[in-house]
């Protein structure tokens, strides 16, 4: 079962983070560090990262620090993404910024950050292989920065273009989860599987987000952090791109705050309209030319997982 086999790895996962990433001195600034990473969430990213070992014949020990490193980055994001946000909730907790303070949180992100690279370091492999992983770690972070930034400007512009829309999840969101993939792939020394694994990443990295701004505007209790935010906060998600070339006005749309009544009549509003169904028919067929991308790896269980997880990225409740 998909599940028990994401809880299985997700254990190898949880226990290498308490080994690279200890709680020291400065205890509050490590706390703070650790803060969203204690705080649960699915590790898919990381899982990904010890199936695409699997699926490619490798010695998955060997490269647990990338999957760790991965992870790490991840919760980078997720902090300062917040602050930018003004976001409170994440995985069910305040985010770091409201249970610290935001310069804590700030350097609690920049210390994550540095202790991706030095993990990564640790892959028992080729010198030169990490060295070309920490080069692919360092573009996929220069791009994420980038889709962020995209992200923030589409709010200050009336229209953005549903092929804009996709390059800017493509950069933010992504271009993490290729590189999850496709790591096991550069480490090992297996070019023949790299690029496969890193196309079937980003077409699956695009789904999972779009499917992510479904469950925003659907989720409700569900998702462990502030539902509706994208619609109060006017985030140009392909929903409201969607609702918007169809002449739907959703009044609550960029006004910083709103009930939770108003929330649920901007929701009917835009299941009515089809936007919501729109979104999630273009993330499964997302996965679905990821999912392709992976007839080039040897057949496997493996493999199939990874199909299956594909699946799940863009069905998944929460």
């Amino acid at each position: 079962m998909l599940k028990e086999e994401i809880i299985k790895r997700a254990e190898i996962i949880n226990g290498a983070i308490s080994k690279y990433l200890p709680i020291k001195e400065p205890e509050v600034l490590y706390r703070a560090a650790r803060h969203l990473i204690d705080a649960g969430g699915k590790r898919l990213r990381p899982v990904m990262c010890l199936i695409a070992a699997e699926a490619v014949g490798g010695d998955v020990e060997k490269i647990v620090p990338a999957a760790v490193a991965i992870e790490t980055i991840h919760n980078f994001t997720l902090i300062h993404d917040d602050i930018m946000d003004r976001d409170e909730l994440r995985r069910g907790v305040p985010t770091v910024h409201v249970a610290y303070d935001e310069p804590t949180a700030i350097l609690a992100g920049d210390t994550l950050f540095a202790e991706a690279f030095k993990t990564l370091t640790l892959c028992a492999v080729e010198a030169k292989n990490i060295v070309k992983a920490s080069r692919m770690l360092a573009d996929v972070c220069v791009e994420i920065c980038e889709g962020q930034y995209l992200d923030m400007s589409f709010e200050k512009r009336d229209v953005i273009t549903e092929s804009e829309y996709i390059r800017m999840v493509r950069k933010k969101t992504a271009v993490l989860i290729a590189s999850a993939c496709a790591m096991p792939a550069v480490l090992f020394g297996m070019d023949e599987y790299e690029k496969p694994l890193w196309n079937f990443g980003i077409y699956s990295g695009i789904g999972f987000q779009i499917h992510d701004d479904v469950l925003d505007v659907v989720g409700k209790d569900k998702i462990g952090k502030d539902w509706g935010s994208d619609i109060v906060e006017g985030k140009k998600t392909l929903i409201m791109i969607k609702a918007m070339e169809l002449g739907v006005d959703i009044e609550i749309f960029g006004k910083g705050s709103a009930t939770k009544e108003e929330i649920e009549e901007a929701v009917e509003k835009l299941h009515e309209c089809g936007a919501i169904d729109y979104a999630r028919k273009k993330a499964k067929e997302f996965v679905e030319m990821g999912k392709k991308e992976l007839e080039v790896l040897p057949n496997s269980k493996a493999r199939s997982l990874l199909i299956e997880l594909a699946d799940y990225l863009v069905t998944r409740e929460y």
